[in-house]
């Protein structure tokens, strides 16, 4: 009886120790060891903590791309060695809705920050027409659409155009991030149908321009207590925050931008927030998280002086395979050749149809390819692609991730 008992537990731990590393929360974050980016700074996620309630992730808010310049912005990007807290348990916020404040208000895979819709200023600083960063700071924005606050922290008020292939409009997007109620941030990509069916589209949010001709109401219909600048040139409609309305039912997502869904990472469904693009991909409101999160926002990663957690002692760390798939159905999988020259093959050893995600991330943390497929057999493209190292990761519509590095000749 002992020895079952005993056999029972350790299967029931080896269970365990499984689902917490395929946890999307988990496995979700780039890590590039060695590898720095602006100024020689470490880039990218440092290190992944793992608790049953909370991941612990630590980083330099410096990604692996290039970054800069930024016209007119005299800040300069500095490591902030954060340690954000992601809850492993998220929760609707059946109270009063927080808002999305100032600072970071989420954290994207490769540990960049991610800020609200707003610069921090008004119209004659009288805190009722809330300026549009997109409008008023999008100049200053680089190639990938970040720039770096008063303190060096590079963050992006809109959709991260350098960290997934954001043009990949017949995949599921990626988790690009986790906003810091709990919930993931997906890219702009999602089945049509919530449950999972139906082809993809580009997810639309449920704001809109005002049919106004004067700043002198609020989006709610109330008269404002200060009027705004005249709607003209200089000041068009969507300068200002008041300028959008929710609309219900107008787009696929809520007022937080985001809805519950099936996606590749959470077959039982999932809130999750989507990036907001148009059919440019070109920034739309309220382009990431909407005013208020959906979820309760746990104490530690906003406010002043925050994302500087202490992570645990008994925490574990998670550390990606450097070669091979990590413990899950590693007899069955096998890619080849590696290095490659032209193609890569993935051998999943089933003749089950069973649905997989693959990605392509290069070493600054961008996804550059996507697919999804049932065949037992895949063969992937990189002929294209230039020479160094790649990340292969792969997913399965049960939570199972794997990922492999990959040299391409």
């Amino acid at each position: 009886m002992k020895k079952l008992f005993l056999l029972s537990l350790i299967f029931s731990s080896i269970s365990f120790v499984q689902a917490q590393i395929t946890a999307p929360e988990i496995v979700s974050w780039i890590q590039t060891p060695g590898q720095t980016g602006y100024s020689g700074i470490a880039s990218n996620v440092q290190a992944v903590n793992y608790t049953s309630s909370n991941v612990y992730v630590s980083c330099t808010c410096i990604p692996g791309y290039d970054i800069g310049p930024w016209a007119g912005n005299p800040n300069t990007p500095a490591n902030q060695n954060f340690c954000f807290a992601i809850t492993r348990t998220p929760v609707k916020n059946n109270g009063a809705l927080i808002a999305t404040p100032l600072g970071h208000i989420g954290v994207w895979s490769n540990g960049v920050s991610l800020f609200n819709v707003s610069d921090a200023m008004s119209y004659n600083n009288q805190n009722v027409w809330f300026r549009n960063a997109y409008f008023f700071e999008g100049p200053s924005f680089d190639d990938c659409l970040g720039h770096p606050q008063q303190q060096g922290e590079y963050h992006t008020h809109v959709n991260p155009t350098c960290l997934y292939n954001d043009q990949a409009s017949t995949v599921h997007s990626p988790i690009i991030g986790y906003a810091f109620d709990g919930f993931p941030i997906y890219g702009a990509y999602a089945y049509s149908d919530t449950a999972g069916l139906g082809n993809i589209k580009r997810m639309t949010p449920s704001y809109r321009t005002r049919t106004i001709t004067d700043r002198t109401t609020l989006p709610n219909g109330s008269i404002a207590s200060s009027a705004g600048p005249a709607i003209n040139g200089q000041y068009p409609l969507g300068a200002y925050i008041q300028d959008f309305e929710y609309v219900p039912g107008l787009g696929d997502l809520d007022e937080h931008n985001g809805r519950f869904a099936v996606t590749p990472d959470y077959p039982a469904g999932i809130y999750a927030y989507y990036v907001a693009i148009d059919s440019n991909q070109n920034p739309i409101y309220p382009y990431l998280l909407g005013p208020t999160f959906y979820g309760v926002v746990p104490l530690g990663n906003t406010g002043m002086q925050s994302g500087h957690n202490t992570i645990p002692g008994a925490a574990v760390v998670y550390t990606p395979t450097a070669s091979g798939f990590s413990e899950l159905n590693t007899a069955r999988i096998s890619t080849f050749p590696n290095p490659v020259s032209d193609f890569v093959s993935i051998d999943f050893g089933t003749t089950a149809s069973i649905t997989h995600r693959i990605d392509i991330i290069d070493m600054s943390g961008k996804q550059v390819t996507c697919i999804t497929s049932t065949d037992s057999k895949v063969q992937i493209a990189m002929y294209e692609f230039s020479s160094g190292i790649y990340l292969l990761r792969v997913s399965d519509v049960e939570g199972n991730s794997f990922q492999q590095k990959i040299v391409k000749q």
